[in-house]
């Protein structure tokens, strides 16, 4: 495969002008040859010919893009410009492509080395804008390939990246140093397995796990870069690979096939040109999107007609934005040249799936210059907290190893020979201070904390995916959650329906029915307007029927004709039509497509659940949606009549705007009606006076609703015909299209006449409130990321409970430039306690000119929404609270845009839902509803965190004391640097003889899961970090002072007589203190416990009777040495147990208090 890329590029690296760009020259009728060049500097951009520098630069390995194959890194390495001075770089890395023999795993991982070593020195080009001639690979352009590559490492860069991992903890690094200065014999002061057992256990571990988890990816990415599509050529459609797909390739993909690259669409195999998309996995939006194709190539009769049009395709630089796109269609040449503007609704983006039909499209962006691609960050190797804290402590305790050692230097003498070999010696000795078991207890311990959270059955189905951070958990300050499948379930549910003098409910839906049935009497063949009740009763029905009919009318909503037995469904409204309509559906959604014998049904679909919500209540009041294409809308009322309306016009929703509005035709009446729905901030300042739109609005979003105000405007035929000349020529704008368009649209958008307000409920996902209310009292911040628009993140908000009912919220307005910025930050810092609505470009802005500022602002409000929010900028959101905040993020979502925010955060939480399962596997941790979130924080994560934070304790313990011995003893002993225990001693002190009861705390729990869920204001002592602290280290290097020096000193004062035996004596009451010390510490004890400490003690008296090399069986069966020994146990214990009893009698922590 290697090969293939390299020699089908190869050649193709001169920057002159190639014959594609005279051609895109031509067609876009540039005066002078078809030969030449251009020579205007903005032109020359404009087709991407024009050379650009690129600055070599230093990069880190974490930062290589996602996406990268020969082709792309090739194009990576070199500049355009002076890439003879960078042939050996070249050489090199075509050398490891030409290794075909190798398998491709090792072809991938060495390629992958020479990639990164690239990587160092070289930028990739970026993206401009380009010119495109449809089904001819221009190679004089750079374009990156499409191959995707997610490997942390390659074959030869393995070892050397996972041992710098490994060795840039200081821990880890120090005992490196105390290992390798055992070959040194004059250093030498035990066996060197005391030394590299436990260190090549580690590292052993570390690298198995490693390279096991890159295979992996590697299998994965193998598997994407295989998947087969069609191309089509002129001599017909060829199969090729994901990975070999190129810019300007035209493709066909099927129905449920994913989209390899981003491309415009050309054709579909729908008569209309149009054919759904499924974008879950790109912007966390279930319901699906209408696109449509160009209508130049979809009025072709054959498809590889397509190369007869000589057309070129226009696109902009490769951007993040996933919700715009400016382009522009060519076809022809010269003086016959036919323009069409191009925008996101005829783009298909890369990890989208086409949900109906087939599609055919031309590759516009490759690569990492996708949209997809763009979106998402690399993956980074997450290191827990506690991990940090305890790198930190272990210099601390370096340093104290090194006044140690430089005091009893001092103490004997600095001017005696070999003191330089004395102080090393002394280090060397006193090594345990800094206990390379802590590393392993560790990393056991989170082992066994992840087994727990997996197996609980309170929250089944529970994955963890990340074991080294489960700790993590226990200390999260903000949680930035996704809005759609994660807060909500994406079920609309029409609930109320407001015609200014009366509201109507799912309750009364009943007298809508009753209305329309007037309008729409049996037997009748138009609608009758006025009804047989008199003038209060025809005004009434009116209204309504008008309402029903803008509802039914305003949208985007296409019915789709699904099998109700095929599983690929989608995630739409799904409305059964009577058998007496199925016919005509049929005939209009089937061209072209094979039509099956199986069960059909009507699935509703469109880019908004809100529609389809709308569209479905219509239908069941007796006005039904029955068929729609580009041109044409047909409704079906209650009576069985037809309704044709001919569609003129369709403003799509955006941000901006706010609102989405049509302008249809009755084919009966011949009437032009403009309608409009949108939010009502925009709204209510184009209708016609009112005085209730305002406190109805505010009702409902009260009850959590989304409120839409639907208006209308009657058109003349002339009005129509001179707003239609206009909007054409602002749809040929290439410079502020969408601002030409919109002025264009607002002018007819004054005296609207109101027509309703709808309100819509978004099902929250099982016991959300319950669970946001128990983090808001566990004293995390929980903040919205959605990319829904603002109103709709504003009800959600509301509804489950993130903002109070009674709470302001302040929504930042749009600003552009520093002024603006600051005048809104000034808004917002006088309405102080107000929850935060801000959208996503407003949000770049207010960080591009006061990033500290707002980050400080938005850390005081009591939540924050952020809507309109790309992939990318919840994964920038979630840095800049990490950067600003110093506090742990937890990120959680279910669809394949919260990807990056998930791997961003200090702790991923991915849900596996509707969305599929892509943030799932890319998350630290599993669940699969929110609410598990709350046990799994408040409950797992603080029984973690403080259990590790308690076995750190006891560890450095362990190894100060007996360090502390070992300074007493060469004290006493004329500061020799003599060991106080052999090897074998030592290693099981750390080992057989304590490790089982020290290891067993991570089972101590101080409190029950109800009480911690019950109170989890317990929670919120864990952020204050004093479980694992300087306060805590000092008192435990106290402690362990204190128990080192009296074991030492009284086994010489007690045992004077017998001092040959000092060291059975000190081990003996060593041991004894830190199985005491253990059960001094223990809070609510496991059975495991008791087995553990037993377990320990019976396993050294053993050892006492076989290993008769290292202690005295007379001596040790003797009545003094017993009792003695005790008494040496009980002072270097006792003391402790007296302060613990009077701390818990007059000072008693929290979790005491609520035990009693």
């Amino acid at each position: 495969m290697h090969n293939s890329i390299v020699n089908r590029n190869q050649g193709h690296h001169g920057y002159g002008t190639g014959a594609a760009e005279q051609r895109a020259v031509a067609a876009l009728g540039v005066p002078g040859s078809a030969a030449a060049a251009p020579t205007d500097p903005a032109m020359k951009r404009a087709l991407g010919m024009e050379a650009v520098p690129l600055r070599p630069i230093r990069r880190d390995y974490d930062e290589l893009p996602l996406v990268s194959d020969t082709d792309a890194e090739e194009s990576n390495i070199y500049e355009r410009r002076g890439r003879k001075s960078k042939t050996w770089v070249m050489a090199c890395y075509r050398c490891w492509n030409s290794i075909s023999s190798i398998p491709d795993y090792i072809v991938s991982g060495c390629s992958g080395c020479v990639d990164n070593l690239c990587q160092c020195f070289y930028r990739r080009p970026s993206g401009e804008d380009r010119t495109i001639q449809v089904g001819s690979p221009d190679y004089a352009q750079r374009y990156p390939s499409n191959v995707t590559r997610n490997q942390k490492y390659g074959v030869l860069s393995f070892l050397p990246l996972v041992l710098y991992h490994q060795f840039k903890f200081f821990l880890n690094l120090y005992f490196l140093v105390v290992a390798l200065s055992q070959f040194i014999s004059i250093l030498r002061v035990g066996v060197l397995y005391t030394y590299w057992a436990p260190l090549g256990f580690v590292l052993s571990v570390t690298m198995i796990r490693e390279a096991w988890d890159d295979i992996l990816r590697w299998k994965r990415d193998r598997e994407v870069n295989g998947q087969l599509y069609k191309k089509l050529t002129r001599q017909g459609a060829a199969t090729i690979p994901s990975s070999e797909i190129q810019v300007s390739d035209v493709l066909i993909v099927e129905k449920n096939q994913r989209v390899p690259a981003d491309l415009v669409l050309l054709r579909t195999s729908e008569a209309s040109g149009s054919c759904f998309i499924r974008t879950d996995q790109l912007d966390g939006e279930t319901d699906w999107k209408l696109r449509n194709a160009v209508p130049a190539t979809q009025q072709l009769v054959q498809d590889k007609e397509i190369f007869d049009l000589n057309a070129v395709v226009f696109a902009e630089r490769p951007q993040k934005d996933i919700h715009g796109f400016v382009g522009r269609f060519t076809s022809g040449g010269g003086s016959t040249a036919q323009q069409v503007p191009l925008n996101v609704e005829n783009t298909m983006w890369t990890n989208t799936v086409v949900a109906s039909g087939t599609a055919i499209g031309v590759v516009v962006y490759s690569g990492y210059e996708t949209r997809s691609v763009m979106n998402t960050s690399s993956p980074q190797t997450k290191m827990g907290r506690i991990d940090m804290e305890i790198n930190r402590l272990t210099k601390v305790l370096f340093l104290l190893t090194m006044a140690l050692a430089f005091s009893l230097i001092a103490l004997r003498g600095l001017k005696v020979p070999g003191v330089y070999i004395d102080f090393f010696r002394f280090i060397l000795l006193f090594s345990s201070i800094i206990p390379i078991s802590l590393r392993v207890n560790l990393d056991l311990s989170k082992v066994f904390h992840s087994w727990s959270i997996g197996r609980d059955k309170q929250i089944p189905d529970t994955v963890v995916r990340s074991s080294t951070i489960p700790e993590e958990l226990g200390r999260i300050v903000y949680l930035l959650s996704d809005k759609t499948g994660t807060l909500t379930q994406n079920e609309m549910v029409f609930k109320r329906l407001h015609l200014g003098t009366t509201s109507y409910t799912s309750d009364t839906v009943d007298e809508i029915e009753s209305h329309l049935s007037v309008t729409y009497p049996p037997g009748a063949t138009g609608p009758v307007q006025g009804g047989r009740s008199g003038k209060v009763r025809k005004t009434e029905v009116t209204r309504a029927h008008e309402a029903v009919r803008a509802l039914a009318l305003c949208h985007n909503v296409t019915p789709v004709m699904d099998d109700s037995n095929n599983g690929s469904g989608g995630n739409g409204h799904v409305a059964h039509i009577p058998q007496e309509s199925n016919s005509d559906v049929e005939a209009s959604f089937s061209a072209g497509m094979p039509v099956s014998n199986s069960r059909r049904s009507v699935t509703y679909q469109a880019s908004s659940p809100d529609e389809i919500a709308l569209v479905s209540w219509t239908e069941t009041v007796g006005l039904a949606l029955v068929e729609r294409n580009q041109q044409h809308m047909t409704l079906r009322a209650s009576n069985g009549q037809r309704l044709g309306f001919d569609i003129l016009q369709i403003f799509p929703f955006s941000s901006e705007s706010k609102r989405m509005g049509i302008i249809v035709r009755d084919c009966t009446s011949g009437d032009i009606t403009f309608f409009v729905k949108g939010a009502d901030v925009v709204l209510s300042k184009m209708v016609e006076y009112n005085d209730w739109l305002d406190e109805e609005c505010g009702n409902m979003a009260r009850e959590g609703l989304r409120t839409l105000v639907v208006a209308k405007k009657p058109l003349t035929e002339e009005q129509y015909k001179e707003f239609e000349g206009r909007l054409k020529q602002a749809q040929l704008s290439v410079t502020d299209r969408e601002g030409e368009v919109r002025r264009v649209v607002a002018s007819i958008e004054t005296d609207l006449q109101l027509l309703a307000l709808t309100g819509v409920e978004d099902k929250l996902q099982v016991d959300v409130r319950p669970t946001l209310e128990l983090l808001r009292n566990a004293g995390i911040k929980v903040w919205m990321l959605t990319g829904d628009k603002l109103e709709t993140a504003r009800c959600i908000a509301v509804s489950s409970r993130l903002v109070g009912r009674d709470q302001p919220m302040h929504t930042f307005g749009d600003v552009t430039d520093r002024a603006e910025t600051h005048r809104e930050l000034n808004a917002f810092r006088r309405r102080g306690g107000a929850s935060l609505v801000i959208p996503g470009r407003t949000l770049e802005t207010c960080l591009q000119h006061y990033e500290s500022e707002f980050v400080e602002l938005a850390c005081q409000s009591p939540a924050v929404v952020v809507c309109r929010c790309s992939p990318d900028q919840k994964a920038s959101i979630v840095r800049l609270l990490k950067k600003h905040t110093q506090k742990p993020v937890a990120a959680i979502g279910d669809g394949g845009n919260d990807v990056s925010m998930i791997q961003a955060a200090d702790a991923g939480i991915g849900i596996v839902g509707k969305e599929g399962k892509q943030a799932s596997l890319a998350s630290d941790f599993s669940i699969t509803q929110f609410k598990n979130v709350g046990r799994l924080l408040v409950w797992h994560g603080r029984n973690s965190y403080k259990c590790s934070a308690a076995l750190c304790h006891f560890i450095m313990h362990r190894g100060l004391i007996i360090s502390v011995m070992q300074a007493v003893f060469s004290a006493v002993f004329l500061f020799l640097s003599i060991p106080l225990y052999e090897g074998f001693l030592i290693v099981g002190y750390s080992t057989v003889y304590t490790m089982l009861p020290v290891f067993s705390l991570v089972l101590d729990k101080d409190v029950k899961d109800e009480t911690a869920l019950m109170y989890p204001e317990l929670y919120k002592e864990l952020m204050k970090g004093r479980t694992l602290n300087v306060k805590t280290f000092i008192m435990w290097v106290l402690i362990s002072t204190y128990q080192g020096g009296i074991l030492m000193y009284g086994g010489i004062v007690l045992f004077d007589a017998d001092f040959i035996h000092i060291v059975a004596i000190t081990f003996t009451a060593l041991i004894l203190t830190e199985l005491l010390m253990v059960a001094l510490t223990i809070r609510t004890w496991h059975w495991m416990m008791v087995v553990a400490e037993l377990a320990s003690f019976a396993i050294y008296v053993i050892s006492l009777a076989i290993f008769k090399d290292y202690f005295d069986g007379q001596f040790l069966v003797k009545g003094e040495f017993i009792w003695k020994t005790l008494v040496i146990t009980l002072v270097s214990c006792l003391p402790l147990y007296v302060l613990k009893f009077v701390r818990t009698r007059y000072a008693p922590p929290i979790y005491a208090k609520l035990q009693e």
